[in-house]
């Protein structure tokens, strides 16, 4: 798995990516078909202080792309509310592709 991250008005220091990277593991447990993952890190200009801390993740896996993005007022809660979404994408995806072939191999089955 190839993993990327980047911060956009802000330094990725090595424990913000120490932290993704752990989250992210999370992803690579329930599904091994993960070709690469970019992350990116966005302190937002804004006047308002909530949700200014954004995260966004890109992840490709084989024979589809995921995307996630979250908001809030602290980067790490950002991150797992990201790593959250994009858990409950692949798992639905995995079970999409499950689900798939399952069908198939129950209607030559049938005819």
């Amino acid at each position: 798995m190839n993993l990327t991250i980047s911060g956009h008005h802000l330094e990725v220091t090595p424990a913000l990516r120490a932290h993704v990277t752990d989250k992210l593991d999370i992803i690579s447990k329930h599904f091994d078909q993960v070709v690469d993952v970019k992350v990116l890190l966005t302190v937002e200009k804004q006047k308002e202080k909530e949700k200014r801390q954004r995260a966004e993740c890109n992840v490709h896996v084989k024979g589809s792309d995921l995307f996630a993005e979250s908001s809030h007022s602290d980067l790490y809660v950002a991150v797992n509310e990201l790593v959250e979404k994009l858990d409950r994408q692949v798992v639905r995806y995995k079970d999409r592709i499950q689900n798939h072939h399952h069908g198939a191999i129950k209607r030559e089955l049938m005819a």
